[in-house]
């Protein structure tokens, strides 16, 4: 993938990307692609939320249930299925193209922004 456009740094502010913990993740079956449907807590100031993710290479809904991750909080939701996901869940590509999630590599209070 080529390197996106360059930006001004009031572009990169309007997105708002936030750290939060994994509080349930269950199969999605009805997704069209293998994903779980992923609650999210980021805290007081914005609560908790709902992601459709497509991470079932690499993690279980045992293994994510704790974990912290990063989102984007600020898109406007978007309707997967019979599902509404209100948070974009990051990640990169490993090798072969499946997701490997993006999180903090310490404990993080939740709701923390990205900087």
């Amino acid at each position: 993938m080529p390197i996106a456009p360059r930006i001004a740094f009031d572009d990169f502010l309007k997105v708002d990307v936030r750290v939060g913990t994994v509080l349930t993740a269950e199969p999605f079956p009805q997704a069209r692609k293998p994903a779980y449907k992923v609650t999210i807590d980021f805290g007081p100031e914005i609560g908790v939320k709902k992601s459709s993710a497509q991470i079932t290479r690499h993690y279980t809904p045992v293994t994510l249930v704790g974990s912290q991750v990063a989102a984007v909080v600020n898109f406007a939701p978007r309707q997967i299925g019979p599902f509404m996901s209100e948070v974009l869940t990051l990640g990169f590509p490993d090798a072969d193209g499946e997701v490997v999630l993006m999180g903090p590599s310490r404990a993080t209070p939740n709701g923390g922004r990205l900087f």
